[in-house]
């Protein structure tokens, strides 16, 4: 969506994200976006994998340390810092222990990215000033609100969450097929049937829910009341809603699809865009 909007001459001065959205926006404005989307594409069920800890620690499915590489890699490397960086940014975490909306203004930005994704259950929670940060989504998953107080005249939003409810359970039409080489290859019967949790199989009725299904479809529920909320209280002056409903929050090897969803989304809207635009002309 953002090389789409760049392409038409639209050029955002403030990018705000939570979660994913923090990702994407961090590596944009840190120029990093051509190589996350090389990576994205080329991407397969075995690279996600690779992320996660069989171990299965306490803290969370996903390794810190892969996570922390992989931030590096293709947001911003360590001595990138949110104030130093060419447009505004933040990125939107909630803290754990009061349950309040936490805006990363400056710091390190790969790690307020991480904080910003850690979404419970799945990514371990991030420490930062003695407080435990979770994934933004809980409070605020379309920040529409730090665009303006970051002061965005015209405020573009992508809601993500529009078609989010019950895609866990849609019928998936694509076949997935892939090598079992490299760690596939080498991981037991057990982390197989795990691996199998977190990406989108046909889901019988009766048939009982994993624990990722059930944690995933749960924060799906109340992501979606939230952003109606928010949306509602703070308006953008263009929503952007593509439709992912049958994407699983894993599957990096449909990027291709998705951003195609989004480059059709904002061709959709283009006249909308400049008529918002053109308004504070």
């Amino acid at each position: 969506m953002i090389k789409a909007l760049l392409r038409e001459g639209v050029e955002p001065d403030v990018v705000c994200g939570t979660s994913v959205g923090a990702m994407v926006g961090g590596s944009y404005v840190a120029g990093n976006l051509e190589k996350l989307e090389e990576w994205v594409l080329g991407s397969t069920r075995s690279d996600v994998l690779r992320f996660f800890d069989l171990k299965f620690s306490q803290s969370g499915f996903v390794s810190v340390e892969r996570m922390r590489r992989f931030l590096r890699n293709y947001v911003g490397a360590e001595d990138v810092l949110i104030e130093n960086l060419p447009k505004k940014y933040v990125a939107v975490s909630a803290d754990l222990d009061n349950g309040r909306e936490f805006w990363f203004r400056k710091g390190v930005l790969a790690h307020a990215v991480r904080a910003s994704m850690a979404m419970p259950g799945l990514f371990p929670a991030v420490r930062h000033n003695d407080r435990w940060m979770v994934d933004g989504g809980l409070v605020n998953p379309v920040p529409v609100s730090a665009c303006h107080a970051l002061g965005a005249e015209v405020v573009i939003a992508v809601n993500l969450n529009s078609d989010i409810l019950g895609r866990q359970f849609r019928k998936v039409s694509h076949a997935v097929t892939e090598s079992q080489e490299g760690v596939l290859g080498s991981l037991k019967q057990h982390a197989r049937q795990y691996s199998s949790t977190l990406f989108p199989q046909n889901q019988k009725k009766d048939e009982p829910l994993s624990l990722i299904r059930a944690i995933s479809s749960s924060i799906n529920i109340f992501q979606d009341r939230i952003t109606r909320s928010r949306l509602a209280g703070d308006p953008a002056d263009v929503v952007l809603s593509p439709k992912l409903g049958d994407m699983g929050i894993l599957e990096f090897s449909r990027a291709a699809d998705a951003m195609r969803e989004g480059e059709e989304c904002v061709q959709v809207a283009l006249p909308e865009i400049r008529r918002a635009i053109g308004a504070f002309d």
